[in-house]
């Protein structure tokens, strides 16, 4: 059986693996697109390129037009957009995602974004794999601080359903 090979993913990993190094030192890029409460588009050095926020994990946009989404999905998105967008944020890259998406902290001079979003209670401690040298611990304290301060979508109470499950039952 001959397997149909994949020429534009080859080519975009290809790609990433050239430049890779250069994000996952670190470095400032301008934010020029925010796709939900933790993905966002970012350029600079003559890249451009998608970011997943690493260690979070955040309400779900619907793909599907009219549908609302998951509760809080539509605030996460926009306190992103008011904290990043057209601005310039220092990028620590953790890898990628298998949607070859850089996995990274973002901060705006002292201020760590992908903690902003737990702060706010727009997003959850992800469950992905913990990446090498990534600070897990801070992350789950902030996100018990915001669910204690009944923050964002932790005020939903029982009514809450993390992101993962939420895309289980919502594909």
């Amino acid at each position: 059986m001959i397997k149909k090979i994949n020429f534009t993913r080859i080519i975009t990993i290809l790609i990433i693996s050239v430049l890779f190094p250069i994000i996952a030192r670190a470095g400032q890029f301008k934010v020029i697109r925010v796709y939900s409460g933790d993905i966002l588009k970012a350029k600079g050095h003559g890249i451009e390129f998608k970011v997943r926020l690493v260690g979070i994990d955040a309400p779900e946009i619907s793909k599907k037009k009219g549908d609302p989404g998951q509760p809080y999905s539509k605030e996460a998105k926009k306190f992103l957009e008011n904290l990043v967008m057209d601005k310039i944020v220092f990028i620590k890259g953790y890898g990628l995602d298998r949607y070859n998406r850089i996995l990274a902290e973002v901060s705006i001079g002292e201020k760590n974004v992908n903690l902003e979003m737990l702060k706010a209670g727009l997003a959850e401690v992800s469950d992905l794999k913990a990446q090498k040298k990534f600070d897990r611990l801070t992350y789950k304290l902030t996100e018990s601080a915001a669910k204690e301060a009944d923050a964002g979508m932790w005020s939903l109470g029982d009514q809450y359903i993390s992101p993962g499950e939420w895309r289980k039952t919502h594909r």
